[in-house]
């Protein structure tokens, strides 16, 4: 860490992993640049507090029920989240500032802001009442935040009802998804969403600022157009996998066996399966991904997280045998440090935002297959713009799986794909790197928060 700057910066993550992750990161990258760090967070999926000794934690109260923590409508929970932490998140912002007023007029000035998820929207009118600047962490690609706001519109309009066979065009109202990953997108039941989407371009609009993990490499062109939409200061600070590993704000445990394991397996061999915090997927499903990557007749490591399988038993014993002569099935696993190692080939992936970016910074090609949201860009961005991976359309089939492992490891369809990630591995790298532009953009980062 830098010598202190005397300023304190507040943080306030949405409680999922994929959230948490990237606020921790960015406390991490503002800590090394001299600033104190204090996180508010809710005492769901609350951040492990005692993984980060350098920082402040100070835990509020969020209401929620049992049954309320475990809707597969995510939605619901943000906007009850935000329903029931408006008054607590307040109280506790109020009593930091008072604490800080009650020294003296030089110690106050040590809140320089605060900065939250772009999923919290009740802090809208926080900086006004309370005088404190407010900048967004946005846990999206810039196009995916600009695009996503048009979705209410188009469903409106019945974008539904209005589409033919042309299902593999581009959605040129949201590119570079196809129509059929955009009638995916407006098929899910967002009975909430189109309120709460505008109360987070409202809230976003309001702010001193908006952050993205990303960087004009991974993104090009829309850095612009979001300045034109927005008209606040944008901040593409770029990945910090590198330097700030995601291992220590996991709210699973990490089987850490997987690590001596690949050490056993020959280099670039193995396929890393994993499908994220909130993915769910049937039994069947499931089995059909485990028999594609075991009939490929190559080393994978499987991740089955609690919770990810619809039903009771997710593989049977028997099956369970058969899978275990070629690959290791974990519960969660340490992603960053098995994206690094040298048996690792691929990674057949739900497409989040993180581990799309986790791969790219370590050079690994992908195989996508996104479930929800945001994942459905982020699987078009690395098969059709960047072309660093495969992707299955959803034909979860082993047959399709088994075909794309071999495709990715063996033939001249993969040879050309990490031809390419390499390639954009290097411009990511170079982004954040001195006078990169995520370097540069981080700089300007850093003078906005001191000047408040």
């Amino acid at each position: 860490m830098e010598k202190s700057n005397g300023l304190r910066v507040i943080l306030f993550p949405l409680p999922i992993q994929g959230c948490i992750n990237p606020m921790i990161q960015l406390a991490k990258i503002l800590h090394s640049r001299g600033f104190s760090i204090t996180v508010i967070h809710t005492s769901f999926n609350a951040p492990k507090a005692s993984s980060h000794p350098l920082f402040t934690f100070l835990q509020i109260q969020d209401g929620l029920s049992e049954t309320e923590t475990r809707t597969d409508d995510n939605t619901q929970l943000f906007t009850l989240l935000n329903r029931r932490c408006e008054t607590p998140f307040r109280d506790c912002l109020t009593k930091l500032l008072q604490s800080s007023d009650s020294k003296t007029e030089e110690k106050k000035k040590r809140i320089s802001c605060l900065i939250h998820d772009s999923g919290w929207t009740f802090t809208q009118n926080l900086d006004k009442i309370l005088k404190l600047p407010r900048l967004i962490l946005n846990v999206y690609t810039i196009s995916y935040f600009r695009g996503h706001f048009v979705l209410p519109k188009l469903r409106r309009e019945g974008y539904l009802l209005s589409q033919d066979s042309e299902l593999d065009d581009l959605a040129e109202e949201f590119p570079p998804l196809r129509k059929k990953d955009l009638l995916r997108l407006l098929g899910e039941k967002r009975e909430l969403l189109e309120p709460y989407l505008n109360m987070i371009l409202e809230s976003t609009k309001s702010s001193s600022g908006i952050i993205f993990m990303s960087c004009e490499e991974l993104d090009q062109g829309s850095l612009s157009k979001a300045r034109e939409d927005f008209k606040v200061p944008i901040f593409a600070i770029g990945p910090s996998h590198s330097n700030f590993p995601a291992s220590s704000s996991s709210l699973f445990t990490q089987d850490e066996t997987c690590i001596p394991w690949l050490d056993k397996q020959a280099d670039k061999s193995v396929i890393y399966a994993s499908f994220g915090s909130l993915a769910s997927m049937t039994g069947s499903e499931l089995i059909e991904i485990a028999w594609g990557l075991r009939n490929s007749d190559q080393p994978f490591l499987l991740v089955v997280r609690d919770g990810s399988v619809k039903g009771t038993e997710a593989i049977p014993e028997e099956v369970m045998a058969r899978l275990n002569e070629k690959g290791k099935i974990v519960k969660w696993a340490p992603q960053q440090e098995i994206l690094k190692h040298r048996a690792i080939g691929g990674f057949l992936t739900h497409n989040g935002m993180n581990s799309v970016v986790e791969s790219v910074c370590e050079g690994v090609p992908m195989i996508c297959l996104p479930f929800l949201w945001d994942q459905f860009l982020y699987a078009r961005l690395v098969s059709d713009v960047w072309k660093v991976g495969i992707h299955l359309e959803h034909r979860i089939e082993r047959n399709e799986i088994e075909r794309a492992v071999r495709s990715l490891l063996f033939e001249n369809e993969g040879e050309a794909i990490r031809e390419r990630m390499e390639l954009l591995k290097e411009k990511v790298e170079r982004s954040v790197k001195q006078n990169g532009s995520a370097y540069r953009s981080l700089e300007h980062l850093v003078d906005h928060i001191s000047s408040f």
